[in-house]
């Protein structure tokens, strides 16, 4: 049975990822990160998630994402893995977030390997593994 619990670290490293990235688009107070346990998929290391449309309009909210660590995975990962599952979890958020928009995901054509290796690197270069 899966359950998860709150990930305030988690929501740390996406913090400092964030600001050194330079994702202003990125409102940190609607995003939330959780640890699931129990899931039985094989590949999965984490996965962002969005608040329906429906809901936000029906409870007049803003959107609003929650990044969930997959902890039988994710944990397993090396500390470098585990920032460029973040990263890539954070490309997800479409630019239109910080515009008030509807929410929604980039996709993975633009969510890719390529995308979230350059991103890695600028880290390097700007914080680093000291700032996550």
């Amino acid at each position: 049975m899966m359950h998860y619990e709150q990930a305030p670290d988690v929501e740390a490293q996406i913090a400092g990822l964030v600001v050194a990235l330079g994702f202003d688009h990125i409102d940190l107070s609607r995003v939330r990160c959780v640890r699931s346990y129990g899931s039985k998929s094989r590949r999965t290391l984490a996965r962002c998630h969005a608040l329906p449309r429906i809901l936000q309009t029906a409870m007049m909210l803003k959107a609003h994402y929650v990044i969930e660590v997959v902890t039988e995975h994710y944990n397993r990962l090396p500390p470098d893995e585990q920032v460029k599952t973040l990263i890539h979890e954070l490309l997800h958020i479409p630019k239109s977030f910080s515009t008030g928009g509807g929410g929604g995901f980039r996709q993975h054509h633009l969510v890719n390997g390529r995308a979230v290796e350059q991103c890695y690197r600028r880290w390097l270069t700007t914080d680093g593994p000291h700032g996550v």
